[in-house]
Formats: C-alpha cells, structure tokens, sequence
C-alpha cells in the first residue's frame, strides 16, 4: 500500500511538472515574437503607451474570463500584489524600454537574460523554510545551475551580437541589470503569492490592476496621449490585441502558474530561450537569414537550458 501511495504521489508529481514546464514553453513562445508587435506598432505608438493599452486589454480579458473577485484579502497579501504589479508589470518594462533608447537592442538582450541567475540569489536570500513560512524552499543551487548558467549567456551573447561589434553604454546598460533584477524580484513575488491559494487568474489580474495604477504616473512623465483613432489602423489593432490577449493575458497566468509548480528559478531558466524564438521568428516572419553564429548561439542556450534544469543522471530536479 505504501509502495503504490508512492507510486501515485510520484505520477501526479511528473504530471504536474509536465504542465509547469509545458506552460513556462508557451509563455516563452509567445514572449519571443512579441517584438514582431511591438515594432509594428512604435510606427505610431510611444513605448508607454503600448504597454499601458496591452495591459489594460490583458485586465480586461481577464476580468472577462473571470469576473470575480479575490475576496478576504489580508493587507499584508495586499502588499505582495501591489509590490509584483510594481516590479513585473510597470517597472521591469519601463526600465527595459528606457534602456534601449540609451543602449543597443543587443546589450539589452543580453542583459536582460541574467534575470535567472538574479533570480537564483535571491531565491537562496529570501526563501527560506522557517517556522511559519508556507515557502516551499527552492533548496541549494548545485554547480549545473551555474554551468548551465555560462553555456546558455555564451549562445545569448552569440544570437544578440551575431558578430557586431560590442559597445558599452553605461546608462543604457546599468538600466538593463535593474530590469534584470526587477525581474527576478516579481518571480520570487509571484513565487510568495502562489503559496496563498487564491486563483491563479485573479491574482494575476489583481497585479495588473497595481501595475497600471503605478504605470500611469509615467503616461504623464513621457506626454503620453490616449489617441484610440489610432486603432482604426486594422494593424495596429491585431497587433496590441496579440499583446493584450496573449503576451499579458494569458501568459503572465501561465507564467504565474509555471512558478507556482516549478518554483522562481527553475521557471526563470526559460528566459535563456526567448533570443532562439527571436531568431526562428525573424527568419520566418521578416525573412531574415539565420547565420552560423546565431545557429550555434541558439544550440549553446538550449543546452543551458537543459543543463541547468536537469541533473547529471538525466533526470529533472526537483529543487534547486
């Protein structure tokens, strides 16, 4: 009896890592082409105000698909979704956007892609499993982590780059690292958030409702305008819908669910395969050729990928 209570908590286990993986790989999917989207719409868009639109879309669609509400919220779990709406949904993108008028899309990218290991230290600072605490621990980083860490920046470095000259911009770049580190801060939020037992749609509605209220300060700062005629453009209005519904909506609830079953570190290692899905969506979509550098970079940060999830006897760790 025992042997078969084991067996079963061991296939719901593989089950549930399946989904957590399976939704941090969609979420990444969709992730990887937004900038299609994006491009398209600063033709007649300012940054701010593409990301105020989409996520104000995303609320609504998730509002939609549940139109509920989180009921007996402690103003203590208040803070944790008005802090992740302010670290995952405004600052991260603001600061990202900032960053590439002062510094190049390239450096950004890679920059951007330190967010796992970021990640890592503050999961080992801050997640811990004391007495009261209803964390999960994500456990001691082993030495794969970090050599997975090195292979997948050595195959980023390569995609971003592709043989251009690396050049430092410090403000630009300096930018770029506190993204990084917002990042990894909203994934341990999300992380502390998943332990409470709300819906995971709610929740994450609940962040986008903070993360617009924090973002709206900004529309004045960069002399943003609502400008809705600009939606009579058919482009421009499947193009914020595509990151409305799906970039916002539906991926940060997948994202939220990944982190909720894998935990914040072990979800954050997906970032390392965004530039691949850049670079198979630039050849697709935008024609543009795929050099060597780019296919070797892209082989390198899969393979950072697998090395840093799974352990040296082929089998997914559980914990970090």
């Amino acid at each position: 009896m025992v042997n078969s209570m084991i067996s079963k908590k061991s296939t719901g286990d593989s089950a549930s890592q399946f989904i957590g993986r399976l939704a941090a790989l969609l979420t990444i999917l969709i992730w990887g082409t937004t900038f299609i989207s994006t491009k398209v719409l600063l033709v007649d868009f300012e940054p701010v105000e593409i990301l105020f639109f989409r996520f104000v879309i995303g609320f609504l669609a998730l509002f939609l698909v549940c139109p509920h509400r989180l009921k007996a919220v402690s103003r203590r779990h208040e803070v944790f979704f008005a802090l992740a709406g302010l670290c995952g949904i405004c600052l991260y993108y603001l600061l990202e956007n900032i960053a590439l008028t002062y510094t190049g899309a390239s450096n950004v990218g890679v920059i951007i892609s330190v967010a796992p290991f970021f990640t890592a230290i503050l999961s080992q600072l801050f997640v811990h499993d004391k007495a009261g605490n209803d964390v999960k621990p994500e456990g001691k980083l082993r030495a794969n982590f970090f050599f997975g860490f090195a292979v997948a920046m050595a195959g980023v470095v390569m995609i971003s780059f592709n043989g251009a000259k690396l050049e430092l911009n410090p403000v630009g770049d300096i930018l770029a690292v506190l993204a990084a580190l917002v990042w990894a801060c909203y994934s341990i939020l999300t992380r502390k958030i998943s332990t409470f037992g709300y819906p995971v749609i709610l929740t994450t509605r609940r962040m986008f409702g903070y993360g617009i209220v924090f973002m709206i300060p900004a529309l004045f700062l960069f002399d943003c305008k609502i400008g809705l005629e600009r939606f009579a453009n058919v482009t421009n209005l499947l193009n914020i819908l595509y990151l409305g519904f799906g970039a916002s909506a539906l991926c940060f609830v997948t994202w939220n669910v990944a982190v909720k079953v894998l935990g914040a570190v072990k979800t954050s290692v997906y970032i390392y395969v965004v530039p691949v899905i850049t670079v198979i969506t630039s050849m697709l979509v935008l024609k543009e050729p795929v050099t060597w550098i780019s296919a070797v970079g892209t082989v390198l940060a899969v393979a950072g990928l697998f090395l840093s999830e799974y352990s040296g006897d082929g089998k997914a760790k559980k914990e970090y």
